[in-house]
């Protein structure tokens, strides 16, 4: 079974980070403060402590900077912000102004490097009220234990948008990106060797260029005034259109498929029981989520009532098959199991709602999706026609637009492009025209779409003795990539290293037989290799998935998986039809 949540890596290494750099550092005891955080750090907050966590570091209230808010005098503030000129304004309205301030002094702690601008600002305005002004390093958002994002979705525009005008904003967003990615590094306490998939597209390189600078940079003046050498860790750095397959099929995983069928936002899922509306909030506090997570559908189904009936039994309280109102009124009954059952019924209905949307069109196209993807169908059998795979799914009136599209993106990925002929026909009869930049765009990320790669498709390895689901076939390129980092069999020309002289990594762990041998997961963890990736353009949930599984085959090797954003099927064709319009007519949204 999975460590507690509370060993589990990123969340618990930010909040200590925060706890040493910014809390231990202006505590005083039995004096409380107020805490103002802009966007970007309540995000962070809330994704690695709760309120309580807050109290106990003595802070009483926690308010928003961008809001008017009501001075008090009499306590000191806490300002936890982002380097920017918005948040900076902020605090120089509370501060700054010609009127009194509105707290009895300030320390600021910046998430990242605050540019001499802003810190001048500071000190010509109010450098008196200012008992601190210190910059923590920790510019991303950890996830889950295991994942973390830069909260940067508009950088999948940027870097990818052909327009030559947008230039200027592309460099301004790689350089941000990679001052951010040092501060993963730099909050896991690694110097990794750097590399990146050379081709097809150069937006790895340059970033990797960028984050071995800053790396260099950052080692050579950390806290300890040390220079520290590289370590036994890698960063690898890949552009979006390495996998575009695992983007668009449906992945039967639970929480991929929670996310791509049913209309979760920030995490929140929403559902109706006796009759109420009701929310629930998917985090890895939540054990039974962590435990089912990643399992496939199939499972979780079997899984959950078995759990539910272990309770039910051990007070009898129900009889025979385990219902969703034999459990409402279970509850109703037995305060003591409210909280337990909770739990369940909220991944029972979750998946039930999974369900009820898979079994009248997904169910087929799975099938479809996964001949087209693997170029072989269940038995093993090479499609020779991707054509006629193809043709049920498009003829059909169940299925929508979104998911004939990504039917046909799968169809073309599968023959490795195709003629402008064939794709025209293809769009006419599906009636998809306004749509069709949904497909004709990937060719800005290096996908070959028209006219047909004469380079053949990458090879893969043989997973056909792994015991899997019809349905479920397809595994992810990243679990390859990550398997051959780990076992030192990465091709060096097509995944080259920008530092000089990275350490010798050791991914898989071969010791001698003099070294002591590893016992807990907590040690195996600490002394083993560290293996950070990064994709620009954002990540999906079955990839995310993909650096628990290989994590737990490995145990000396931890993968940390991030990006700029996390993607969702529809998500992420709506973000690349808008490749090809100019930057005043795209909206920008913040990852939720």
């Amino acid at each position: 079974m999975a460590p507690p949540v509370t060993e589990r890596g990123l969340k618990s290494v930010v909040w200590q980070k925060i706890k040493a750099t910014v809390f231990d550092d202006c505590k005083k005891e039995g004096e409380w403060k107020i805490m103002l955080l802009d966007e970007f750090t309540t995000k962070l907050l809330a994704s690695c402590c709760k309120m309580t966590d807050l109290l106990a570091e003595g802070i009483t209230v926690v308010e928003n900077i961008y809001k008017n808010r009501e001075p008090v005098r009499q306590m000191k503030a806490l300002y936890f912000i982002s380097p920017t000129s918005k948040s900076v304004d902020c605090f120089l309205r509370d501060f700054g102004g010609k009127s009194e301030n509105k707290y009895k002094a300030a320390y600021i702690y910046f998430t990242d490097f605050c540019p001499d601008s802003l810190f001048n600002k500071i000190k010509a305005s109010c450098s008196k009220s200012v008992r601190r002004c210190k910059e923590i390093n920790i510019s991303f958002i950890p996830l889950e234990s295991q994942v973390y994002t830069l909260d940067v979705p508009d950088a999948f525009y940027y870097c990818y948008s052909p327009d030559p005008s947008n230039a200027n904003g592309k460099d301004t967003i790689m350089e941000a990106m990679a001052e951010q990615i040092v501060t993963v590094c730099a909050t896991l306490d690694e110097n990794p060797g750097v590399r990146y998939k050379s081709k097809p597209l150069d937006n790895a390189s340059k970033l990797a260029q960028l984050v071995e600078k800053k790396l260099e940079n950052y080692y050579k003046i950390d806290e300890k005034s040390l220079i520290k050498g590289k370590t036994h860790s890698q960063l690898i750095i890949i552009d979006r259109g390495f996998d575009p397959v695992s983007t668009v099929v449906h992945e039967l995983t639970f929480q991929a498929m929670a996310y791509d069928l049913l209309p979760i936002e920030n995490d929140t899922y929403k559902y109706k029981t006796d009759g109420k509306e009701k929310e629930a909030i998917l985090e890895e506090d939540d054990d039974l989520w962590v435990k089912i997570r990643h399992r496939h559908i199939a499972v979780v189904l079997e899984e959950i009532p078995k759990l539910m009936k272990e309770i039910s039994s051990t007070k009898k309280a129900t009889e025979g098959k385990t219902s969703l109102s034999a459990l409402t009124q279970l509850m109703k009954k037995m305060p003591h199991f409210r909280k337990q059952i909770t739990k369940q019924v909220v991944h029972l209905n979750l998946a039930e709602d999974c369900m009820s949307k898979f079994r009248p069109n997904i169910e087929k196209l799975c099938k479809t999706e996964q001949d087209l993807a693997l170029g072989t169908d269940a038995e093993g059998q090479k499609v020779k026609d991707a054509m006629r795979v193809l043709l049920p799914v498009l003829l059909s009136k169940n299925h929508d637009n979104y998911d004939k599209i990504r039917a046909i993106l799968l169809y073309i990925f599968s023959i490795n492009g195709t003629t402008e002929e064939n794709l025209d026909r293809l769009i006419q009869n599906v009636k998809i025209e306004n749509e069709s930049d949904m497909i004709r765009n990937w060719i800005y990320l290096g996908v070959p779409i028209v006219p047909p790669s004469q380079q053949g498709r990458p090879s893969r390895k043989d997973r056909s003795a792994e015991e899997t689901f019809q349905l479920s076939r397809w595994t992810p390129f990243i679990k390859d990539i990550l398997e051959d980092a780990i076992d030192n069999r990465l091709d060096s020309k097509e995944w080259p290293y920008c530092s000089q002289c990275p350490a010798v990594w050791n991914g898989s762990g071969a010791v001698s037989a003099r070294q002591k041998p590893r016992t807990t997961y907590l040690e195996d963890r600490k002394n083993g290799s560290k293996l950070i990736v990064f994709v620009i353009g954002g990540i999906t949930y079955s990839e995310m998935r993909c650096a628990y599984e290989v994590s737990q085959a490995h145990k000396s090797c931890e993968v940390i998986i991030g990006s700029t954003h996390i993607l969702t099927p529809r998500k992420l064709l709506d973000d690349i039809k808008m490749l090809n319009k100019p930057e005043d007519k795209v909206s920008f949204t913040k990852d939720e």
